[in-house]
């Protein structure tokens, strides 16, 4: 055994007593419950855009590029646009990594992969800033809701024949969200990845969630749940919540791990 697969077979055992470890888990929904009703995830941009997302799951984002190697990544829910930058990013790095390996030539304006967003309602002050950002090249836009029946067809035609990588965080009631597990989750190709953000809504208190359609007993995980229980072809990816223990996907990095519809 090399340095190397000494190094990884410690981060495993690593991965594995967290797994075990149900006192820190604890703690770790205890943090959650008591961080979020402070907006936690509001504090955070990427690029300058306001990026509402845990960096966590921010660098979790990263691995799944780095090993996926996506086309096209399918994002669902754009709000200030700051997860558009941050898949588009790294995206760019991943062209640049690999033209640097093959000595391929890079062309800015025509750029290899890119990242599809969907929002029913993109405010005109985010998508004059979307636009007007050196990520833009990468970034396609389609308003109107992620699962009308055009709205699908048209990403489906997008991503045919591409390796994607989709990210569902948008409207967040179980009847919607598994609406979107069934439009796009079929998208994916073995080894992929569909994420499902907001899963955490499910263990966190009810007077937490205010103003909002979804709450405990309606929401991304019970959706995630149905999905699964009809669904052979994706797993929940244990492994990255475990090492995460901070996340706002708790059983929602969901990945293809075989074909079929």
């Amino acid at each position: 055994m090399n340095e190397t697969e000494r190094f990884q077979t410690e981060v495993a055992g690593n991965i594995a007593g967290l797994k075990r470890d149900i006192d820190v888990q604890a703690l770790s929904r205890i943090w959650l419950r008591e961080i979020t009703q402070h907006k936690y995830a509001y504090n955070f941009r990427w690029l300058g855009r306001p990026v509402i997302q845990f960096p966590q799951d921010m660098a979790a984002l990263q691995e799944l590029i780095w090993d996926v190697r996506p086309d096209l990544i399918i994002e669902t829910g754009i709000a200030h646009g700051g997860s558009l930058m941050l898949s588009a990013s790294l995206l760019a790095l991943l062209d640049y990594c690999e033209a640097a390996e093959t000595g391929a030539l890079l062309d800015p304006h025509t750029p290899k992969r890119k990242v599809l967003g969907i929002d029913i309602d993109i405010r005109r002050h985010n998508r004059e800033a979307i636009e007007a950002h050196p990520m833009a090249t990468r970034i396609e836009m389609i308003e109107g809701s992620s699962i009308d029946a055009d709205v699908v067809q048209r990403v489906r035609e997008r991503a045919a024949g591409k390796r994607v990588l989709v990210l569902l965080d948008s409207n967040h009631t179980h009847d919607h969200v598994l609406a979107e597990l069934e439009a796009y989750a079929p998208l994916v190709g073995p080894g992929s990845y569909c994420v499902v953000y907001d899963t955490l809504i499910e263990d966190m208190p009810d007077n937490l969630i205010q103003d909002r359609p979804w709450g405990r007993g309606d929401n991304p995980k019970t959706a995630v749940r149905e999905f699964l229980s009809h669904n052979r072809n994706f797993e929940v990816d244990e492994d990255i919540e475990a090492k995460l223990l901070i996340t706002v996907a708790p059983g929602g990095y969901l990945r293809r791990v075989a074909d079929g519809d």
